[in-house]
């Protein structure tokens, strides 16, 4: 397990509690898991994702990671219809693993409210809230 300076947490994120991440880009929003809970999760071996064209609202699952540990459902933070799904990670899920923030990211959201984004917390609320849990 890392420790918390350990962990990679791009300051151009947004975090949600359940330990997702979202990155707005071009008026569409990127989805994924963060460094922490890879980490806590341990080696990943599968991904359920939706398909693309469904709508899911804010704080809903939208799919499940299995790891060696065990199984985590997956929340949005942001709601929105799914635009694209990461097709890399169904013959290679390690790579959430690897590379969370870049070729392990899991969907892309056209977001309903764009502002949602702006309640998620920032790289410093996320980092304050992790310290809280040990």
């Amino acid at each position: 397990m890392k420790e918390l300076d350990e962990l990679t947490l791009p300051d151009d994120l947004r975090y949600a509690e359940d330990h997702e991440w979202a990155r707005m880009e071009d008026n569409k929003v990127r989805v994924g898991i963060t460094d922490y809970a890879q980490d806590q999760l341990g080696d990943i071996v599968f991904i359920d994702l939706p398909k693309v064209g469904e709508a899911i609202e804010k704080g809903t699952r939208f799919g499940t990671v299995e790891s060696v540990k065990a199984v985590s459902e997956l929340f949005m933070p942001v709601g929105g219809e799914i635009l694209a799904v990461n097709g890399d990670l169904d013959g290679a899920p390690g790579l959430v693993n690897q590379s969370p923030y870049e070729g392990g990211w899991m969907i892309q959201v056209t977001p309903d409210n764009p502002q949602d984004l702006e309640k998620l917390m920032t790289h410093e609320a996320y980092l304050e809230m992790l310290k809280g849990l040990e």
